[in-house]
């Protein structure tokens, strides 16, 4: 994120890059989270409200090595929200979906993102063709900032939901795995998922590093699909 931007050589255009994805990682950090927990209290698993998790507040939500990996390296975490399964009538699928709450909320928000885009972009004769925005107006340079914040909004909500659903621990998609494994054998895998969480962090990082990013095989159609719905 950062590093890339301070690589560009345009001071200007990284500081205001920068400040428009300062409120998007908050918010969509505080989305996901407050999803999880959200989705839990209605299972019937009051942990994660009762330490007040259920808030847009993002003092609650970040963990501050994950905000500030997220802010220099395009990759982050926040802090996990607690949640005890056998408070729910079914543990094993309590789980799953207060699981599945954070990536749809992310995929959601992406959707609404999508769309502010698309009308701020039509409002100022502003196409975005094979990830590249093409400006034919005079318009004034907020504006066409405007189209571009929400254009990072829904790529980085979308990128959140996608990198989620990664079926390993500690990501959301390994909590599927509850659901389809022995109990026992869930757990002695879930002994592992800081090793395996720090692991796929490190190869992200170094596949960006040189230039790859997996994630804009899977979110890029996705935003052109959306695009295409609201009629972009």
């Amino acid at each position: 994120m950062l590093l890339d931007l301070l690589f560009s050589g345009n001071i200007k255009e990284t500081l205001i890059v920068f400040l428009m994805w300062v409120p998007i990682i908050l918010l969509a950090f505080s989305v996901h989270e407050s999803a999880h927990a959200l989705v839990a209290s209605w299972l019937g698993d009051s942990t994660a409200k009762n330490f007040g998790r259920i808030t847009l507040n993002p003092a609650k939500h970040l963990d501050p090595y994950g905000t500030l990996s997220m802010l220099v390296f395009g990759i982050g975490w926040a802090k996990p929200v607690p949640i005890n399964s056998r408070n729910m009538k079914n543990p094993k699928w309590g789980m799953a979906i207060s699981a599945l709450a954070g990536p749809v909320s992310n995929l959601l928000l992406g959707f609404i993102f999508v769309l502010a885009m698309s009308i701020a972009c039509k409002s100022v004769d502003v196409s975005y063709i094979n990830n590249t925005f093409y400006y034919w107006s005079d318009a004034p340079a907020w504006h066409l900032y405007l189209c571009e914040f929400f254009y990072y909004a829904a790529v980085l909500n979308i990128s959140l939901a996608v990198f989620n659903m990664i079926p390993f621990p500690p990501f959301d998609g390994s909590r599927i795995l509850y659901v389809v494994l022995p109990m026992k054998l869930y757990f002695k895998v879930m002994r592992y998922e800081q090793y395996v969480g720090i692991a796929i962090l490190v190869i992200f990082l170094v596949l960006n590093r040189i230039g790859i990013n997996p994630l804009s095989y899977v979110v890029d159609p996705i935003v052109n699909l959306l695009l295409s719905l609201v009629g972009a």
